[in-house]
């Protein structure tokens, strides 16, 4: 049975501020097949259908699906199974994308861990044999030098002949 939504349409301009997209991003979503609005003259008009698909493809894009995986998934949308093999699909892609994310923030906190060793060891080996190269040295001898330098007429240091 349809709904009120189910018969309305949207803008472009109502959908980019929906989802916080651009409209050169939902034109690129047409021009790939993954969006089909209705025209009346120059302007695109969105359905409910649209807009849920849209809302689909930035979920799949957020997640990092590539377009041709949304567009599979979108494919096989229909409403006479309640999209029960859609979703069947989508949660193994959805399972598997899971699975790839959790290696990639793993492989992303070693590589972080790896490279905070290395400056920590650095800087430990600079602050050995040359302090003066650390970061935030410069900054430091300059506030120090014009704290010394307030006062141009004493001289803490006699100089020796």
């Amino acid at each position: 049975m349809a709904t009120a939504d189910d018969h309305r349409t949207y803008s472009i301009r109502q959908l980019c501020r929906e989802f916080s997209a651009t409209a050169r991003a939902l034109r690129f979503y047409e021009d790939k097949g993954l969006l089909t609005p209705a025209r009346k003259g120059q302007t695109r008009v969105y359905d409910a259908r649209d807009r849920a698909r849209l809302k689909l493809i930035l979920r799949g894009r957020r997640i990092g699906f590539s377009l041709q995986e949304i567009q599979d998934m979108l494919d096989l949308y229909d409403r006479k199974d309640h999209n029960a093999h859609q979703m069947a699909v989508a949660l193994r892609r959805h399972r598997a994308q899971i699975a790839a994310l959790k290696q990639q923030l793993e492989d992303i906190e070693g590589a972080i861990q790896t490279a905070e060793d290395a400056c920590q060891w650095m800087e430990e080996k600079l602050g050995e044999y040359r302090p003066d190269l650390l970061p935030g040295a410069e900054e430091y001898a300059n506030l120090m030098k014009a704290r010394l330098n307030t006062d141009h007429n004493h001289q803490p240091f006699k100089a020796r002949a």
